[in-house]
């Protein structure tokens, strides 16, 4: 069933599609600017650093004055925010990073979205009692074979090393997955859960970066650049991406919100149109359309009900 929303109402399926589609289209965003940013000279390192210290600089205030964690109702508890900040917080950001120093980039466009689809899928089952009901696997498998299609044929490339980066992505894929199945299993707020990403994120990621490879790259780019850079890795991806799409697994429930990130490599393939000029293939477009047929089969099954809070032990 769709959340409730204030009131009693609850929350349209169209809103949680609505969501979902909106912060894969920033995430999209995102890889494209950040190719445009490593045109310029930073490096991965750099993006996550801007993520994690933008967002926990914007998110900081709004936890202090909320005092959302401790003790009391409608409050999170601490083991859930840590909990959440280890499964989509610098880990994920470290595996997903590094997986680009050993695989090409076609590999995680697949191997990433592709293990968040299936993981959450397992994990929904396993946690939240969402039934693994076969239409929702065909939609799954049809989303895996679009995105292989948008790689097209360099997700064949590789050496010796490819494994290595290709495990790396699985993991940072899995660990987004169970991000969002616990956000919604412990039914934590998106601000919240935003909240705790972000800050925590900031506080073990930024200290070692600033001491170990330091602010040069950054500082050594046009403004303009750098303040775009700023807005969309830290407030856009940072935040409202990570909030519309706790809004959507709210709505959706985990398993068929965790699909949205499919639409992650067309989306940053049509973005880079007018960011970087690069253009869609023939083959990316068809990618495109089939991980889209993928998605609506798997959307048109009925929801399941929502989950109650689960209380900390």
């Amino acid at each position: 069933m769709p959340a409730p929303e204030p009131g009693g109402r609850r929350a349209p399926q169209w809103l949680g599609i609505f969501y979902g589609a909106a912060a894969a289209t920033i995430w999209g965003g995102q890889l494209a600017l950040s190719r445009a940013g490593a045109t310029a000279g930073l490096d991965g390192f750099d993006i996550a650093a801007l993520r994690c210290g933008a967002a926990g600089v914007v998110m900081l205030p709004w936890l202090l004055s909320r005092r959302r964690y401790g003790r009391g109702p409608d409050l999170t508890p601490w083991p859930y925010a840590l909990g959440l900040a280890a499964a989509a917080g610098p880990l994920f950001m470290y595996a997903s990073m590094l997986g680009f120093h050993y695989a090409p980039l076609p590999h995680g466009a697949v191997l990433q979205p592709s293990a968040m689809v299936l993981t959450s899928m397992g994990l929904s089952a396993l946690l939240l009692g969402e039934a693994l009901r076969p239409r929702r696997l065909v939609g799954a498998a049809v989303i895996v074979a679009g995105l292989a299609l948008i790689a097209g044929p360099a997700i064949l490339q590789g050496d010796r090393l490819t494994p290595i980066g290709d495990a790396l992505f699985l993991a940072a894929g899995a660990l987004f997955a169970l991000y969002s199945v616990l956000s919604r299993r412990w039914n934590v707020p998106p601000m919240q859960a935003t909240g705790a990403v972000s800050v925590i994120a900031g506080l073990i990621y930024v200290p070692p970066f600033l001491v170990l490879h330091g602010l040069d790259q950054m500082l050594a780019l046009p403004w303009a650049m750098l303040v775009a850079q700023i807005l969309v890795q830290g407030v856009l991806v940072g935040i409202v991406s990570l909030v519309m799409f706790g809004r959507a697994i709210q709505i959706l429930g985990a398993g068929r919100a965790t699909l949205f990130p499919a639409l992650v490599p067309g989306a940053a393939v049509i973005i880079g149109i007018p960011v970087v000029g690069e253009w869609p293939t023939l083959l990316q477009i068809g990618g495109l359309l089939v991980v889209t047929c993928g998605l609506v089969v798997s959307l048109t099954i009925s929801p399941q009900r929502p989950l109650q809070a689960v209380e900390p032990r």
